[in-house]
């Protein structure tokens, strides 16, 4: 396909010297993409959508906001009272941490279900795993610096765990504090941290895109493209496909701002942080919940923070875990169940965090951590090796005429003729 000229003088002037242009076309226009891939891919670009909405929201609070452990409680307090539409946009940029996550989380699922992360796409689920550590710690920090009760706590909290680290944990706890507790420069660290991230974010998001157009999407049927009838161009195909997901995702995000937006929080938090008062019960934002969970089945202190970081790590292996030759779920029925059984025990944990410590929780959150970590380390090696997969299609093409009854590619000759 010929690389069309811009029409516009001055357009012209400037592809010449730097083709900005024919860049655009060819990436975000005439891109071949699968023609079989369905609304599950478009959660990929509204996480891309969701990362400028925060950073945009978030260089608009810190205009406002004083990282000081004397003056950051009253500047939240301000910017949702004083500042003009300030409490739009902290309530933006709140809800926005947990559609972020929401979207994030599906996008990894999806990756999981069709096998995204098989050869040759390795790297490009590497980064993927990279990106979900960089949001986590920018959201982790982000908490805290409303310096409420919840926060302060929870800052308290996950950094005491680092000092678990043998040898040097003590010292880098007392790196990130700042001191000998968590204080102004804890405050001021976190702050600083969690502006700068999302720009590291932003790198390695291109980095992510780059791999992804370098082996192209994977798509449902997880076979690869074989002829240009397997694809079609990503506009306006796929735009169209997401302009409807962003409508959908702005749509449940206004909905938690307008009419339930601490829903997702904690209201101890609307309390200032007092180092002196220890709150009852100390939990997490909903989006770490699994984790908590995993990190307080572990007796042992250590044992309990190798485990929680070992169950993100993990990911990166999934590639080598999963023996299968064939990617996509939809052709492996035992895989397809024990899946969703993954998935309901990653709600499980999530809901076993949200609790105390106590009685049947720990027994129940134990069990659900037993099997997360199995269905990596047992039932995907023995499984890819037993399970027989159905027949793959030949390719995209003739999957996606055979969906659609078989309709030919072209008119018959008889009706070209009456036309």
């Amino acid at each position: 396909m010929s690389t069309p000229v811009p029409r516009n003088k001055v357009a012209q002037w400037i592809e010449y010297r730097l083709p900005i242009f024919s860049w655009a076309n060819h990436n975000l226009i005439d891109f071949p993409e699968p023609k079989n891939l369905n609304y599950w891919w478009n959660f990929g670009s509204l996480a891309g959508i969701i990362l400028v909405i925060q950073i945009i929201t978030g260089i608009v609070l810190a205009m406002h906001y004083t990282p000081h452990v004397d003056h950051a409680f009253d500047s939240v307090e301000r910017i949702m009272r004083d500042v003009e539409w300030g409490w739009l946009i902290r309530y933006i940029h709140m809800n926005g941490a947990s559609m972020f996550f929401a979207v994030v989380y599906i996008h990894i699922f999806r990756g999981m279900y069709y096998g995204s992360y098989k050869s040759p796409r390795e790297i490009l689920w590497w980064l993927g795993i990279i990106l979900l550590f960089l949001i986590m710690g920018t959201a982790f920090m982000g908490y805290v610096l409303p310096w409420g009760q919840m926060s302060f706590w929870a800052a308290t909290v996950i950094t005491n765990l680092v000092s678990a680290i043998p040898w040097i944990g003590e010292t880098l706890r007392d790196w990130l504090w700042g001191g000998f507790s968590v204080d102004n420069p804890t405050l001021n660290r976190f702050f600083s941290l969690h502006y700068l991230l999302p720009f590291v974010i932003v790198g390695v998001v291109i980095l992510h895109i780059w791999a992804l157009h370098h082996r192209r999407s994977n798509n449902p049927l997880g076979i690869d493209v074989k002829s240009a009838k397997d694809t079609i161009p990503f506009h306006p195909y796929y735009t169209v496909r997401d302009l409807f997901g962003l409508g959908a995702m702005l749509f449940v995000l206004f909905v938690f701002v307008f009419f339930v937006p601490n829903m997702l929080g904690e209201t101890i938090n609307y309390v200032k942080a007092d180092p002196l008062q220890t709150p009852p019960h100390i939990v997490p934002e909903w989006y770490f919940l699994p984790y908590y969970a995993i990190l307080r089945a572990i007796p042992d202190k250590l044992g309990g923070v190798v485990a929680m970081v070992a169950s993100i790590a993990i990911l990166f292996i999934l590639p080598w875990l999963d023996t299968s030759k064939v990617r996509s779920a939809r052709f492996r029925p035992i895989y397809k169940q024990l899946f969703w059984v993954f998935v309901a025990d990653c709600f499980v944990l999530g809901w076993v965090g949200a609790n105390p410590p106590e009685g049947s929780f720990v027994w129940i959150g134990q069990i659900c951590t037993i099997y997360y970590f199995a269905h990596f380390l047992i039932i995907l090696p023995i499984l890819g090796k037993l399970e027989r997969p159905r027949p793959l299609p030949d390719s995209i093409h003739e999957a996606v005429l055979k969906k659609r009854g078989g309709a030919p590619a072209v008119q018959p000759a008889a009706t070209m003729e009456k036309h």
